[in-house]
């Protein structure tokens, strides 16, 4: 995927659900391949099929768990992710919060079958532990921040920076992004001048009154 990366994740949003979740990510896609922008789009788990079976752009799903094939009743797995057309995952979300040990089984889990990995972090030090875990990125996101359209890279610019540069001390492979709070095209433009590859957001987009209009700013400064 070229950079800069946008990462929209639908949450369990009614506008992003069924066959909704089908016309947000053709709106990624056009987005997407008119402004040679990546953009990957995030739907709920059970949704990840029938989107993937109607786009190009990269389908990750929500949360994976580290187990695999057995007696794991109500797990996901990182093969069952990929059977369904997904490419990556997010790992750790701020609402779907697991332990160190879960996430590293996570990612272990994922690189195996094949997945890209965005590891979710709400603070330096914990952006610091998951870099050692060598995810595909780490995505930085202050969870009192996310959902209050006031982005953390003017908010707190400075814990984004202190990401980055812990993240390429410890494995300069690692990729950051910035979430919480983005909505705009400015939002994107400071966090790739804060040194990230992109941004994770979703209500930017997904609950805006018109979601291709949101897309269109977004990438619009870029």
């Amino acid at each position: 995927m070229k950079k800069p990366l946008i990462v929209v994740n639908f949450k369990t949003y009614a506008e992003s659900t069924g066959e909704k979740a089908v016309s947000m990510a053709r709106y990624c896609e056009e987005v997407s391949h008119a402004h040679g922008v990546s953009i990957v789009a995030v739907p709920q788990i059970p949704d990840i099929y029938r989107v993937a079976c109607s786009v190009k752009i990269p389908v990750y799903a929500q949360h994976i768990d580290g187990v695999g094939a057995g007696s794991f009743t109500g797990h996901v797995t990182a093969d069952c992710i990929l059977a369904a057309g997904a490419c990556g995952t997010l790992i750790n979300h701020s609402e779907r919060r697991i332990l160190l040990s879960d996430i590293d089984s996570a990612v272990r889990a994922a690189k195996k079958a094949g997945l890209t990995t965005i590891v979710c972090t709400n603070n330096i030090a914990v952006t610091s532990a998951a870099a050692t875990l060598s995810p595909d990125f780490v995505a930085i996101e202050p969870p009192e921040l996310i959902g209050s359209g006031i982005p953390v890279s003017k908010a707190d610019p400075d814990i984004v920076r202190g990401a980055v540069a812990a993240v390429k001390k410890i494995n300069p492979e690692v990729e950051v992004l910035c979430g919480a709070g983005i909505s705009k095209g400015e939002d994107v433009a400071a966090a790739l001048e804060l040194g990230t590859s992109g941004v994770l957001l979703a209500s930017g987009v997904i609950k805006a009154k018109d979601p291709r209009a949101a897309l269109l700013d977004l990438v619009g400064k870029i």
